[in-house]
């Protein structure tokens, strides 16, 4: 297993600045996390991935010349971007923002409503910080 830090995600501002793409686990295996579990977080990762990848055509081009799905895949994982961002406890005193304990599988689930579209119309600033789906369209109804 390895932990990898992103100057770039710390840069945006999106902390733990923690790379989902470059860390692993040995324990993200079906057999430990189970098969919900394990499809969930590969979908994320896949849909981080192809962000990456299609970054310097937006850098070059313009969102706009992104084909529909594309431009769907790209918002959908600068929300993931922002969800993946904790309100830790640990960094209570320095972000203002409460730490919260969310279980894993209510996670799980937050992730999975995501990748379904179900979070499509909340804006992205919504899901930074928060613990829960329903923490961001909390956020959103007042923003």
């Amino acid at each position: 297993a390895s932990t990898v830090l992103s100057r770039k995600l710390v840069e945006l501002g999106l902390y733990p600045a923690i790379d989902p793409l470059e860390s692993n686990s040995k324990s993200l295996d079906p057999a430990i996390v189970g098969q919900k579990h394990y499809t969930i977080a590969r979908k994320v990762q896949s849909i981080l991935q192809r962000y990456k990848e299609l970054q310097d055509i937006i850098a070059i081009l313009g969102i706009e010349e992104l084909s529909d799905e594309d431009k769907q895949l790209v918002k959908r994982a600068k929300r993931i971007q922002k969800f993946l961002t904790q309100p830790l406890f640990s960094a209570e005193f320095s972000s203002g923002v409460p730490g919260t304990y969310v279980p894993k599988d209510k996670t799980v689930a937050d992730f999975e409503r995501i990748l379904s579209g179900e979070c499509d119309s909340i804006p992205e600033q919504a899901f930074y910080m928060v613990g829960t789906l329903e923490e961001a369209f909390a956020k959103a109804e007042k923003q």
